[in-house]
C-alpha cells in the first residue's frame, strides 16, 4: 500500500468518528485528528507512523506482543500513548479498533454514545502499493 493510500485510509477511519476533525498539531504539518480540541490520533511527519492514546496496560501489551509494529513514542509514551509503524504489514481492522478506542478515551460521553449506536468502522483498503 502506498503512503498516499495509507494516509487516505487513516483519514477515512479517523474522520468517520463523530465530530472528528483533521487539524495539525502545533508546528507540525502531518495530519492529526481531534475531537473537540483534543488529540486522539497523530501521524508522524513522514507519514509512516501513527500515535494514539491507549487504556492502562495496552501500551505494554502491544509493544511486547509485536515490537516490529508497535512502539513507545517519545514525549507522549509516558502518558500511555502507543506508536504504530505504518510501513510494516498492519492489520487495518486492528488499527481501526485502536483508533476507535483512543477516540473513546478522549471524546465527550455524548459522542461516545453516538458511536455506540452505529455500526463498527470497517476500513476499506485501497488498491495499489
Amino acid at each position: 500500500m502506498s503512503d498516499e493510500d495509507v494516509a487516505a485510509l487513516l483519514r477515512e477511519i479517523c474522520l468517520g468518528l463523530p465530530e472528528a476533525v483533521e487539524k495539525p498539531f502545533g508546528g507540525h504539518t502531518a495530519p492529526s485528528y481531534r475531537v473537540g480540541d483534543r488529540l486522539f490520533a497523530m501521524t508522524g511527519e513522514d507519514g509512516r507512523s501513527l500515535t494514539f492514546k491507549a487504556g492502562p496496560g495496552v501500551q505494554d501489551a502491544l509493544v511486547a506482543s509485536d515490537p516490529e509494529r508497535f512502539f513507545v513514542p517519545p514525549y507522549v509514551g509516558r502518558n500511555g500513548w502507543v506508536g504504530a509503524r505504518l510501513d510494516v504489514g498492519q492489520d487495518w481492522d486492528e488499527i481501526a479498533g485502536l483508533i476507535e478506542d483512543s477516540y473513546r478515551l478522549i471524546a465527550p460521553k455524548r459522542l461516545v454514545r453516538l458511536l455506540d449506536e452505529r455500526p463498527a468502522i470497517r476500513p476499506t483498503p485501497h488498491s495499489g502499493g
